[in-house]
């Protein structure tokens, strides 16, 4: 058992963790700081395992803290990636409609990137879509020239070792699961699987696992996080001349995710997804995962149901494309015709966390709790990689007030 006493720890190693743990580190020198993560390296789970996109803000409601912090946030991570040598390029992408009753979402979203001053967009022409991507039928899109690609992993990895780097008396643990808060009136314990730590403050960052340490903490939450695995499929190398750089399509408004798009990676592959499927295991990549607990928490959750009532003939759709590569390509096929069956290959996949309504509702905004000597983020869902240094800068500027630090 350790006995020093942090100032703070943090719970969970992701890169919003990562982001926290560097700006209250800057901020605040003198403070000694532990970062503890579950899995034997950070950013294993979402953000290790996303699309790798810095993302423009076009889609955010303006005002939103999605909207606010995805615009500052891309900004800070982009110099940042550019000052730490993080492998990253700001190459743009095309929004695309192919046919015409897309038009007035197409239009909403250029007024909603407009709204959340998405730096150079411009709506472009059947014609210009093909300039930017000859391969793409549509009858308009949108140019983002902004958004780019960048490894979500290395980033968090640079601002962890650059924390480090500030106060020797700062700590990081790998390989060591949270299993339980003991409060004290000065200090907190947090206790994992392998030892105990104590700390002044907490602040926890955890995820796929957000709610149930949350609740650990007495948090009063009525949600639970619900995990989405989505799929991706690659291009083979005959196929990759046929992205340029990122093409998504216009999202569907009744449906909560981005839709199937077009990523070119900062390794030079180029990825196809993801769907989004309901998963019996929050951190489970394989399409028959299964754990009894994660199963439990969701079909037991009244949420959980009225979002599958609320989108029942997308659900079956995205489940029959889990398990169709012909389904998944006709999809693929609506934005580049000429693919073909034998120009995708199966790749990865990756879990998000969604803090899921008792409505059904997943559209909530990135939230954060604050409890007496402990703040936590309770929904993070994209942007929020893109976000966040932005959103670790709102944490460590609350956290001086929020625990007196100065």
């Amino acid at each position: 058992m350790e006995t020093k006493v942090y100032d703070i720890a943090i719970i969970g190693g992701g890169i919003v963790g990562a982001a926290t743990f560097y700006k209250l580190q800057k901020r605040n020198p003198s403070l000694s700081i532990l970062l503890i993560e579950k899995e034997k390296r950070f950013a294993d789970h979402q953000t290790g395992n996303n699309s790798g996109v810095i993302h423009s803000g076009l889609y955010y409601t303006p005002g939103s803290l999605k909207a606010e912090n995805c615009v500052k946030g891309r900004h800070e991570l982009v110099q940042f990636a550019k000052d730490h040598k993080v492998p990253h390029e700001v190459c743009g992408k095309v929004v695309v409609a192919t046919k015409k009753e897309e038009l007035p979402y197409l239009d909403k979203i250029f007024e909603n990137g407009l709204a959340n001053k998405t730096e150079g967009i411009e709506k472009i022409s059947a014609k210009q879509i093909k300039e930017h991507e000859p391969h793409v039928e549509g009858v308009a899109g949108i140019y983002v020239p902004c958004t780019g690609i960048i490894d979500y992993r290395v980033a968090t990895e640079k601002m962890i070792e650059h924390a480090e780097g500030i106060n020797e008396a700062s700590k990081t643990i790998l390989g060591e699961e949270v299993t339980a808060i003991e409060k004290g009136s000065a200090k907190s314990t947090v206790v994992t699987n392998k030892s105990s730590y104590q700390a002044k403050h907490l602040i926890f960052c955890a995820g796929l696992q957000a709610d149930r340490l949350a609740r650990k903490d007495g948090v009063e939450l009525k949600e639970r996080v619900v995990g989405f695995r989505g799929d991706y499929y690659e291009l083979t190398d005959q196929a990759k001349y046929k992205v340029k750089h990122l093409i998504y399509p216009v999202p569907n408004p009744d449906f909560p995710f981005l839709g199937v798009h077009f990523t070119r990676m900062t390794n030079g592959e180029i990825e196809c997804g993801p769907n989004a499927v309901f998963t019996f295991k929050r951190e489970g990549y394989g399409k028959t995962d299964f754990n009894w607990k994660d199963t439990i928490d969701a079909l037991t959750y009244g949420g959980t149901w009225k979002l599958f009532f609320n989108n029942m003939s997308f659900g079956i759709n995205e489940y029959r494309r889990a398990f169709s590569k012909k389904l998944f390509l006709k999809t693929l096929q609506g934005l580049i015709p000429s693919l073909t069956m034998d120009d995708i290959k199966p790749g990865r996949s990756g879990v998000r966390a969604l803090l899921l309504g008792t409505d059904g509702d997943t559209r909530d905004d990135f939230r954060i709790a604050y409890l007496d000597k402990s703040i936590h983020v309770l929904n993070a869902p994209s942007p929020a990689a893109t976000a966040a240094l932005a959103i670790g800068g709102q944490i460590a500027e609350k956290a001086e007030t929020h625990f007196n630090l100065k």
